[in-house]
């Protein structure tokens, strides 16, 4: 009988290893390797793809297609952030914090289309009790939806296709377990493998799965990064665990637009969707405070208005460069921009930039309103309260167009902004009513702007 051939895989990033060894060379994580059986998983060739069927080769524009019919989960804003709906046979993965919201937003949503197709709740982690006592409390109605406790994947997928749910939650895929692996629940290959089961399911049946996913202490899924590549989409949970608003942000989307950005208010009846967000991120003042600003920026498909503050202070030692929402790296780079090309040092000062409402902007149409802001804390002088901006700003000091400049605007003047400072390249043909917009093409324009 031929001997088991052992490999080692990490944790963190499942990079696979002929050896073990104390930290992972790929990720730098520490004691993150495991021992697994290279062979357990079976023939490859044997599996089948994901659709269970085989194809020919063929030409693309000979290929049929149906347009995609949509289910709305109940969530105007969840519905926004996978692309118009839920997708009959997609595999949802929904990662955040623990107590972010994860499980209570999934079982709103499942009680809702309970009401109308199969739906099929699987808990690993919590007893049905328990998931009983959450849906009393948020008086949902738990009459129609079928629930059960299971960990084992061979286990679920013969449950599934006896139940032949349209939608089904997995909670979580870091608790399950197949039978033809020999390591812990929670592993690279016990991951890897539950995932594939189920989305090989999921596809061929057409039943529509969320998974819920753990998170590291930097914030990313935890487990192997295959698991991101298996489904159709990533949905990530932001937001301060003090504060009662949640945002979801979609990260891969393979039926909607990435970076959609759903903004929910936690209460006690669970999660409620937010109609208008800028409104919940504008701070409203009884006079001008210096380093404040409105920056218009877009997530996804949507315009959305946030308030950036600074504050620049004497240092007392090494000076310190903190952004929070932002991308510290950018901001070092921005206030090297500020003293080459407007003549403004920050030498010897603390620089402390923050999104307010916890919002993370990843694009960079945020430079100019962190330059804005800054100028403002360190001369002390407050900007107009009507005032929005948003731009790219170069390393030569040139301020960028951005993507969508005239929904940006017509966003601002929505809520009552009276001027607007963006790149030329941004200024529309036709003027916007109630809204006066300035050009600027280099950074020394805009600090003579405002």
């Amino acid at each position: 009988m031929s001997k088991a051939k052992i490999s080692y895989a990490c944790n963190g990033c499942g990079s696979q290893f002929s050896k073990w060894a104390g930290q992972c060379t790929e990720c730098g994580a520490w004691n993150s390797i495991h021992e697994i059986k290279a062979e357990a998983l079976g023939n490859p060739r044997q599996r089948g793809n994901y659709a269970g069927q085989a194809s020919p080769v063929t030409v693309l524009d000979d290929v049929a297609f149906s347009s995609v019919a949509r289910t709305e989960t109940g969530l105007s804003e969840l519905d926004r952030v996978l692309g118009g709906g839920l997708v009959a046979g997609s595999v949802v993965l929904i990662g955040g914090d623990p107590g972010i919201g994860k499980s209570t937003i999934l079982l709103q949503t499942l009680t809702y289309l309970a009401q109308t197709q199969p739906a099929l709740y699987i808990t690993g982690e919590e007893s049905l009790s328990q998931v009983a006592m959450r849906g009393k409390r948020l008086e949902l109605p738990c009459d129609k939806l079928h629930i059960m406790a299971e960990t084992c994947v061979e286990n679920i997928i013969a449950t599934l296709r006896t139940e032949k749910p349209a939608v089904a939650v997995i909670d979580s895929i870091q608790t399950l377990y197949t039978e033809a692996l020999q390591s812990a629940p929670g592993g690279v290959s016990q991951v890897r493998e539950s995932a594939a089961l189920l989305t090989r399911y999921a596809k061929q049946s057409g039943t529509a799965l969320f998974l819920v996913g753990h998170v590291t202490k930097e914030g990313s899924l935890a487990g192997p990064r295959v698991l991101e590549h298996m489904v159709d989409c990533v949905l990530y949970f932001e937001g301060e665990s003090d504060s009662r608003f949640r945002m979801i942000r979609a990260v891969k989307n393979r039926f909607g637009a990435v970076n959609e950005l759903g903004v929910f208010a936690m209460t006690d009846r669970g999660l409620r969707e937010v109609a208008n967000p800028s409104a919940i991120f504008l701070s409203r003042y009884d006079e001008p405070i210096p380093g404040s600003i409105v920056m218009v920026s877009r997530e996804g498909t949507r315009p959305l208005l946030v308030e950036v503050q600074a504050l620049v202070d004497d240092a007392y030692g090494n000076p310190r460069r903190v952004a929070i929402g932002l991308d510290q790296n950018r901001l070092a780079m921005l206030l090297a921009i500020l003293h080459r090309h407007g003549g403004i040092h920050t030498i010897g000062q603390d620089v402390f930039v923050n999104v307010v409402g916890g919002v993370k902007v990843l694009e960079t149409g945020s430079d100019l309103a962190v330059l804005l802001a800054v100028t403002s804390s360190l001369r002390g002088q407050a900007l107009p309260t009507d005032l929005a901006v948003f731009g790219e700003v170069g390393l030569s000091g040139e301020i960028r167009p951005v993507p969508n400049g005239q929904e940006r605007l017509r966003e601002a003047a929505k809520h009552g902004f009276k001027r607007a400072i963006v790149p030329k390249g941004n200024v529309p043909r036709q003027e916007i009513e109630g809204l006066e917009v300035v050009g600027v093409g280099r950074l020394h324009e805009a600090l003579a702007a405002v």
